[in-house]
């Protein structure tokens, strides 16, 4: 146990930003939810080991409880056996009696050793729990600020006039659509005055033939 805990020590309770200062070219949301994948299967196996000691103990209780059956029973035996003078039966029951009683003293100690261990394992299982919320919520706000940095790059690439005014064959600035629509609207209008000249010279054109067409008549 204690080399879990002295892994864990340089695990779920590091300080992440000093992991990110260190591993500036990798990607931090990546790093963080590697992170915590890590630490949850940590905590994972830690919870399997507590589970493996309450087991443990409720076996050493179980213990417990048939030596004290069986040195409470050797005790009244004792009692017969004192009672009946037979020697070898009082030499017998009080050597029963005398085991029995020994090994409750040590399981009562097993028992409460383990119980105090039990505790500040729970303890720091629960810490660990703790911990890996908190990194989750780091998670959500370093991915939110990842977000949100993404968002100002992708709106200033679209809206300062610096920016280039075609990625990819597409516009990415207003100015850059204002000055195409201005352009494209005067090549129209230009289009369009070019064709209006021309349909009045046809008309002229053809009044002036109608004309010559009723003289000579």
């Amino acid at each position: 146990m204690a080399n879990l805990w002295q892994r864990l020590k340089y695990t779920v309770e590091a300080d992440l930003n000093e992991m990110f200062d260190k591993k500036e070219d990798k990607n931090p949301i990546k790093m963080l939810n590697q992170y915590i994948r890590e630490a949850e299967k940590q905590t994972e196996e830690t919870g399997k080991l507590l589970e493996r000691q309450g087991t443990l103990q409720q076996k050493l209780e179980k213990e417990l409880a048939d030596t004290n059956e069986m040195k409470n029973k050797r005790s009244m035996q004792l009692d017969l056996a004192n009672k009946s003078g037979e020697q070898d039966l009082i030499a017998f029951a009080q050597q029963e009696f005398d085991a029995y009683s020994q090994r409750s003293i040590v399981l009562q100690d097993s028992i409460d050793k383990s119980t105090e261990e039990l505790i500040g394992l729970e303890r720091k299982y629960e810490e660990m729990k703790h911990k890996i919320k908190d990194m989750k919520v780091r998670q959500l706000q370093l991915m939110g600020k990842e977000n949100v940095v993404r968002a100002h790059n992708q709106m200033n690439q679209f809206l300062q006039p610096e920016s280039s005014n075609k990625i990819n064959g597409r516009l990415e600035t207003f100015e850059a659509m204002e000055s195409y629509i201005d352009h494209l609207g005067q090549k129209i209008d230009s289009q369009h005055e070019i064709t209006s000249m021309e349909e009045r010279l046809a008309r002229l054109e053809a009044n002036n033939s109608k004309n010559e067409a009723t003289q000579s008549i």
